[in-house]
């Protein structure tokens, strides 16, 4: 195969249309097709039909919500709050020991 023979020739104008969202676009293509549809121009061209398009993605929509299945965020938030809670429990007990020894190094006295 030679480097004249790498791209299709067979380009032409095709109708994509995304049926969900009532969406479609004229553009050059090589995908097959077996349907025609009448475009605004007045010519027919053929038609593929699409699931998902720049007009139905999320992505593309601003719809995409990133969702936290395993809740990764909410236990690390559950583990810094618990780790807070004990530090605070040492320091406070801590305290009170010195306190302690600080009354019995008195009564020693």
């Amino acid at each position: 195969m030679s480097k004249t023979d790498l791209h299709p020739k067979d380009y032409r104008e095709v109708v994509f249309m995304d049926e969900a969202a009532g969406f479609s676009f004229l553009t050059k293509s090589t995908a097959k097709s077996e349907e025609t549809i009448k475009w605004n121009d007045g010519n027919e061209y053929p038609l593929v039909k699409v699931q998902i398009s720049s007009a139905s993605h999320p992505f593309f929509t601003g719809e995409e919500k990133i969702i936290d299945t395993e809740g990764r965020v909410d236990r690390f938030k559950a583990r810094a709050a618990k780790a807070a809670t004990m530090k605070a429990a040492l320091e406070n007990k801590a305290k009170k020991a010195q306190k302690e020894a600080e009354k019995k190094a008195k009564a020693n006295e």
